[in-house]
């Protein structure tokens, strides 16, 4: 009886394992491609994209770039660099004429579950001029995931605090439990970003001082977007975890993104994705444990292009 018992539990721990394995296989390393990026939207945010497209060309030429700005008739960006809070902070601040140059991207093209990409590769791969890392929406079964006007997944995670973006460059912060990713964009959204939480509503700190994302530490890479004004924007990220920059807390980015005077600001994936992107080089110092300065690999990018 001993022995059969014995043999039980051997084949039960060794089935165990294996679904163990499956999991998080499953989970973190098995890519499973759903479809190509699509880049139908609606007929408005096409013609325009459309008219950006034909006339980049000339715009480009005519651009003026720096290591630290880029401006031409359509898109200017100034990147700043801040000590704050004994960390490295980058902020790019955004003024465009038209909403359809903040777009976002997937890696590789593909919308899937582990389906990555360094933000730097995926914005190459689109001629972005500027790019931070997205929301992460490969690592996760729920959560709208709406780019450039084509709806992924229209899946509810209960609570989920999302950023919408809508077509004339405007944002709003919902709650999945109380709106569908549908109605959101029959109303005109463009892009819908779930990861946070809100950090800035209406020109105020949302978040309290101990509030967390998951198991986060209290001081990490962040990433952030924000919107001061029409068509004026900014993006934010901060290394974390090294000798030389410490990272923020959640409350201490959403104090950060407050004095920059934004009206609504939206916290991204943050930790070793958080990356910044310009003219062609990584200009923060991405890390995921502190021991080497490297790109973490992730699913999406937001950025401004044509």
């Amino acid at each position: 009886m001993f022995k059969k018992n014995t043999i039980l539990v051997t084949i039960f721990s060794i089935l165990l394992l294996i679904f163990t394995t499956y999991v998080l296989a499953d989970t973190f390393l098995i890519t499973r491609v759903y479809s190509q990026v699509e880049y139908e939207t609606s007929n408005e945010t096409t013609a325009a994209i459309t008219e950006a497209e034909e006339a980049a060309d000339t715009e480009t030429k005519e651009a003026v770039v720096s290591e630290t700005s880029y401006q031409d008739e359509n898109i200017q960006i100034t990147l700043s660099e801040y000590e704050e809070y004994d960390t490295a902070i980058y902020v790019a601040d955004i003024q465009l004429s038209d909403a359809s140059y903040l777009q976002t991207a997937l890696a590789q093209g593909l919308y899937g579950k582990n389906v990555t990409a360094e933000t730097s590769e995926t914005a190459e791969s689109v001629d972005a001029i500027l790019a931070i890392n997205g929301d992460y929406y490969g690592s996760q079964e729920r959560g709208y995931v709406l780019r450039n006007g084509v709806l992924y997944r229209s899946t509810a995670e209960s609570g989920q605090e999302d950023l919408v973006i809508y077509e004339d460059g405007s944002f709003e912060i919902i709650n999945e439990s109380e709106v569908s990713a549908e109605e959101l964009l029959e109303n005109g959204a463009v892009q819908i970003l779930s990861f946070g939480p809100a950090l800035i509503t209406n020109r105020s700190i949302a978040v309290t001082e101990n509030e967390e994302v998951g198991k986060a530490k209290s001081s990490n890479p962040r990433t952030a977007i924000g919107i001061i004004d029409d068509l004026h924007y900014v993006f934010v990220v901060s290394d974390g975890r090294t000798d030389e920059s410490e990272g923020l807390s959640l409350y201490e980015l959403a104090e950060f993104m407050e004095s920059l005077g934004v009206e609504t600001a939206y916290n991204l994936d943050g930790g070793g994705s958080s990356t910044m992107y310009f003219n062609g080089q990584v200009v923060n110092n991405p890390t995921t444990t502190g021991n080497s300065i490297k790109e973490r690999e992730v699913s999406d990018i937001v950025y401004i292009g044509y």
